[in-house]
């Protein structure tokens, strides 16, 4: 110990200061999302589809507000085209922890003519609409997302804290500064925010802490047979809503998920792992994002995630 000469009597110790590690860090960052909006919005809801971000990002949230209950509801956009794994995964979640979940769900708004399905069968880009509508009628103020910075182009552009101006659309130009983790969720009548805590996380980020907190996910991120067929350069599953063509060739493969969506337009990937520290050595070797490599509906055209962020898609 030694005294501190330019402040008479006081104590300073010669110990460095303790450094939070990466992983904690950016849980720190996270938690500190979470409680600073939460408490400047009157009516936030999270986005729980059951995917690895999701599940990741209310492990978060119930950290930042522990030992109360999350504070706010979480919300499924069901496209019906959803993997049935997941789906247990996500009531077996709302159930564990006594969340309020509220669904919204595409399959509505085609049965009542509001959507019509697309010639691709795919039904992602059709989520948007019954979104802006679940967040309009819960007067939603402030939205929690699972995006991440490093798993698109458009979404690397984005904010951690992102307007959506009256009709729930993102103007890319119309961004604020966030300077020393200062975040602005003032928004006007009718606007909304989506916020989105996993901003400065990598994929590789997401599965060490996965590994440090033993964090439970769906069963199919990690490699088990199916019946699958090649289209596009994707392995694509044998299901209910995705059917080989006469010319495409099923087969069973061992494969894992990176990433989960509508089943007709997510793809697989070959792989033997079956654990947590399998999927982390794949993960540090591979050189693609997993949506760049997995989803359909990102290829359509080389803007398209822009395109629909701007319409008012996650």
């Amino acid at each position: 110990m030694s005294l501190d000469i330019a402040t008479p009597g006081a104590v300073v110790s010669d110990e460095k200061p303790r450094q939070l590690d990466q992983l904690s860090a950016l849980e720190s960052e996270s938690i500190h999302i979470f409680r600073e909006v939460t408490a400047e919005r009157e009516r936030p809801v999270l986005l729980f589809s059951g995917g690895k971000d999701s599940v990741v990002m209310l492990h978060l949230a119930r950290k930042a507000f522990w030992p109360g209950p999350l504070p706010f509801p979480v919300l499924h956009v069901d496209t019906g085209h959803n993997f049935p794994e997941v789906m247990d995964f996500r009531d077996r979640t709302v159930a564990a922890y006594g969340l309020r979940l509220e669904v919204a769900r595409v399959q509505d708004w085609i049965d009542d003519g509001r959507l019509q399905e697309r010639p691709d069968g795919t039904r992602n880009p059709l989520q948007t609409a019954p979104l802006l509508d679940a967040i309009e009628r819960g007067r939603f103020d402030a939205v929690y997302g699972g995006g991440r910075r490093d798993e698109e182009k458009a979404r690397a552009k984005e904010r951690v804290v992102s307007l959506r101006d009256d009709f729930g659309q993102w103007d890319p130009r119309n961004q604020r500064p966030e300077l020393w983790n200062l975040y602005n969720t003032r928004h006007r009548a009718g606007e909304h925010v989506r916020v989105f805590p996993l901003s400065n996380w990598t994929e590789l980020d997401i599965w060490r802490y996965i590994a440090r907190e033993r964090i439970e996910l769906p069963s199919l991120y990690y490699a088990h047979e199916r019946e699958v067929f090649e289209r596009d350069g994707m392995l694509l599953a044998v299901g209910e809503f995705s059917q080989p063509r006469d010319s495409e060739t099923v087969e069973t493969r061992r494969v894992r998920y990176r990433t989960v969506g509508d089943m007709s337009c997510t793809g697989a990937v070959e792989s033997e792992a079956t654990g947590v520290e399998d999927v982390l050595t794949e993960v540090a070797a591979t050189r693609i994002t997993e949506r760049g490599a997995t989803r359909a509906d990102d290829r359509l055209t080389e803007a398209a995630m822009e395109d629909r962020k701007k319409e008012g898609y996650f």
